[in-house]
């Protein structure tokens, strides 16, 4: 009898201990379960903190933030197109209507403009790979360059049609009369000039001129008949010289917009430039540089 109450004692001592054990393990259990949560916290608070980052390098990688912080603007600009842009051969000096436009722009962003010398062949090319931030000096818009980047809202309407001798005003009206067997056609190369010219003349002798600056001296000097270029730089050379007469500038050939060159992807460099422009063409600030050259 004895025995099979100590038995009995044992095993309930043993069952105590058990369920002890069992409570104990539970009980230590529990805090493995609470890293979970804590867990998501910290891959939350990485990502917002991800977020944040790229948030910051976006805004360090806009033009509108980089040229204040640089204090320069680089203007591509070929220098050789008045009277948009022009480079002095003995100074280096630039001037122009958009070189006034640069400056203001420059101006605006807290910061001055660098020009970055290119050619009609390379402006796009040059912009793309960031040697400047902005192209200015009479860009047509054409899609072909639209393909590499971006323009602002564009500034000026223009299109193609001839700058002759005065005496011959009346005799190279259409491009039927200019496309004619012994008619001597001039153009400057890598532009638009060129691919218009190279276009539409097929009878006539096409010389491609090396220097846009010195270009009209072959006409006045009878060298060649007709250049055919946008009616504003039309209008400038027969202002400045009395020999050329720039033929219906105000029916041009084709149709195109005059516009600022800009990096393709930065928006927020793009809708300042635009907004720029908009207020510069509507409160005279584009038409008071427009008049100081085109009555030169």
């Amino acid at each position: 009898m004895r025995r099979t109450v100590t038995l009995s004692a044992l095993a309930a001592v043993l069952a105590a201990t058990a369920a002890g054990s069992a409570l104990a393990v539970g009980t230590t259990s529990k805090p493995t379960s609470t890293p979970k949560p804590t867990s998501q916290t910290e891959s939350a608070t990485d990502s917002a903190r991800a977020n944040a980052a790229e948030r910051a390098r976006q805004r360090r990688g806009t033009l509108l933030d980089r040229v204040p912080e640089r204090g320069v603007l680089r203007v591509c600009t070929t220098g050789d197109y008045r009277p948009f842009s022009h480079r002095d051969p003995k100074s280096g000096a630039y001037t122009g209507i958009d070189i006034k436009m640069a400056g203001d722009l420059a101006k605006s962003l807290d910061a001055k403009p660098q020009y970055v010398p290119t050619t009609w062949a390379t402006l796009v090319d040059d912009l793309a790979t960031g040697r400047c931030d902005v192209g200015m000096g009479g860009v047509s818009v054409t899609l072909a360059r639209a393909r590499k980047a971006s323009f602002s809202e564009p500034y000026l309407t223009d299109g193609k049609t001839p700058i002759v001798r005065c005496e011959d005003k009346d005799k190279y009206r259409t491009l039927e009369e200019i496309d004619q067997s012994g008619v001597r056609v001039v153009v400057n190369p890598g532009g638009t000039n060129e691919q218009f010219a190279r276009a539409h003349i097929k009878q006539a002798t096409l010389t491609v001129h090396p220097d846009n600056t010195t270009i009209f001296d072959e006409i006045i000097a009878g060298r060649a008949d007709v250049m055919m270029t946008d009616a504003s730089e039309t209008r400038y050379q027969s202002a400045i010289h009395p020999e050329l007469c720039a033929v219906h500038p105000d029916e041009p050939f084709s149709f195109s917009e005059k516009a600022y060159v800009l990096p393709r992807g930065d928006a927020q460099f793009k809708e300042y430039v635009d907004q720029w422009v908009h207020l510069a063409t509507h409160d005279g600030t584009y038409k008071k540089y427009e008049d100081e050259w085109m009555k030169r």
